[in-house]
């Protein structure tokens, strides 16, 4: 991920063509790649260039849905580059914005906006201009739209919520007896009841395959995991004016030994890896935690599975959720033609978005949640519900997808759960680094969390 961006002139068709056995769309190592040639497409009269992160099977769903829209607007020249996923990508972006160098129009994950310099490194969207293409707020999850908001102005336009998933093996479930009548998952509400699936579970699993996949040494899927299930327990992090942590170090206590008991008592194997969840699920294990982005992969294994969000054994049903949503990198000139295609483009793309379901994303306009089309996809219509059930990070600078906050904490659930610190110790660490980073100015632009001015 510290690589250079290197090779723009690379037509990133052929890149991603050669890189075919690349369906994971969170695949990492993918340098700057542009579409070529600086003249306008033939008949076009507005050029929008967008710079995205999208690799992988996100990469070939993103590319056709773009080749739809070249179709439909032909006046309008698409420039797309893709750029290398994670903190590379959002620091070319600053670069550029900061250097009034910035594209037309980019991605980001929307728990980043907030630390992004709103209104200094990225500019508002016009609602006129997307209600003109036929986007309005009242066509996005209220909660989500309200994550886009900050001093009363949308800086982020959502594509989608991508979510960490309970994938399931009906084969190995139902074996075990732990199919419903509906051929899904029996219903999980409590960490007793969780922890007698995985019981009977094992009993049906393959001897040299472990019981759950749930990334036990990574710090992002443990951070991730963490928010889940602290969100379930009613944890808060701050206060409204983030001026003081609330950080409830009885409730992490609690999520971090039941993260921990997956390791202590053998459903997960620490002798196969973090990272062997998927590959032991395609060979046989019962489960997996992991990534919506995964659907593909097992989808391509031909499995027969089911995929429901994390299971609420805290009583309240909240799955770690992030979003891909557009948004406008600053421009010194920021206007005209070239600014009204940026908004067309967006929205089309998000009022399109069923392709993009297929690469497991929920799409973020729900209209498209209520089609005949999306409610015949398996497990999408499993999981869609995790739409109404967010556990996202606290709206911060610091925090979002790869940024500080997952940085330092995550590490330091990967130190409970693995076994080498305790609970209620590693708990503690959580909040003196939560206190530590709230008095952190961001280096975008010098305030803290407290003075990064008001947000919806």
């Amino acid at each position: 991920m510290g690589q250079g961006m290197g090779r723009p002139g690379l037509n990133r068709r052929h890149f991603l063509a050669a890189a075919g056995g690349l369906t994971v769309a969170g695949s990492f190592g993918f340098a700057a790649l542009g579409t070529g040639a600086d003249a306008l497409a033939s008949g076009a009269d507005t050029r929008v260039r967008y710079w995205n992160l999208f690799s992988g099977g996100d990469g070939y769903n993103m590319i056709a849905m773009l080749d739809s829209f070249r179709k439909d607007n032909p006046g309008i020249d698409v420039k797309d580059s893709t750029l290398q996923w994670g903190s590379p990508f959002y620091t070319k972006l600053a670069m550029a914005a900061a250097g009034n160098r910035a594209p037309d129009l980019g991605v980001m994950h929307l728990g980043r906006v907030t630390g992004f310099s709103p209104g200094r490194l990225l500019d508002p969207w016009d609602p006129a201009l997307l209600a003109k293409y036929g986007v309005r707020e009242q066509d996005f999850n209220p909660e989500l739209w309200k994550r886009a908001v900050i001093d009363g102005k949308l800086y982020a336009l959502p594509l989608d919520i991508h979510v960490q998933l309970c994938f399931y093996r009906k084969d190995v479930l139902k074996k075990a007896g732990l199919l419903g009548e509906d051929g899904r998952i029996v219903p999980v509400e409590s960490t007793e009841e969780w922890f007698d699936v995985l019981k009977e579970a094992r009993k049906a699993t393959a001897k040299g395959l472990q019981t759950i996949g749930l990334w036990h040494n990574d710090q992002n899927f443990q951070w991730w995991f963490f928010v889940a299930f602290y969100t379930q327990l009613g944890g808060t992090w701050f206060n409204d004016a983030k001026t003081e942590v609330t950080f409830d170090t009885d409730k992490a206590a609690q999520v971090l030994e039941f993260l921990r008991k997956h390791v202590a008592d053998g459903y997960a194997n620490p002798s196969f890896g973090g990272g062997a969840g998927a590959e032991q699920f395609v060979n046989g294990s019962p489960f997996a935690w992991e990534g919506n982005w995964s659907v593909p992969v097992f989808d391509a294994a031909k499995l027969d599975y089911g995929a429901t969000p994390l299971p609420p054994v805290f009583g309240r049903r909240a799955t770690h959720a992030e979003s891909h949503s557009f948004v406008l990198p600053h421009q010194a000139g920021r206007g005209g033609a070239t600014n009204e295609g940026a908004h067309r483009l967006a929205a089309y793309v998000v009022k399109h978005a069923r392709q993009w379901a297929a690469g497991g994303h929920i799409p973020a306009y729900t209209p498209t949640l209520s089609t005949a089309a999306y409610r015949a996809l398996q497990p999408q219509n499993e999981y869609v519900s995790a739409m109404d059930h967010q556990a996202t990070e606290p709206k911060v600078w610091f925090a979002g997808s790869t940024g500080i906050l997952a940085q330092r904490v995550g590490p330091v659930v990967v130190s409970s759960t693995t076994g080498s610190a305790k609970p209620e110790a590693a708990a503690r660490r959580m909040k003196g680094t939560l206190t530590e980073l709230l008095a952190m100015k961001n280096p975008m632009d010098g305030r803290t969390a407290a003075q990064g001015g008001a947000t919806a």
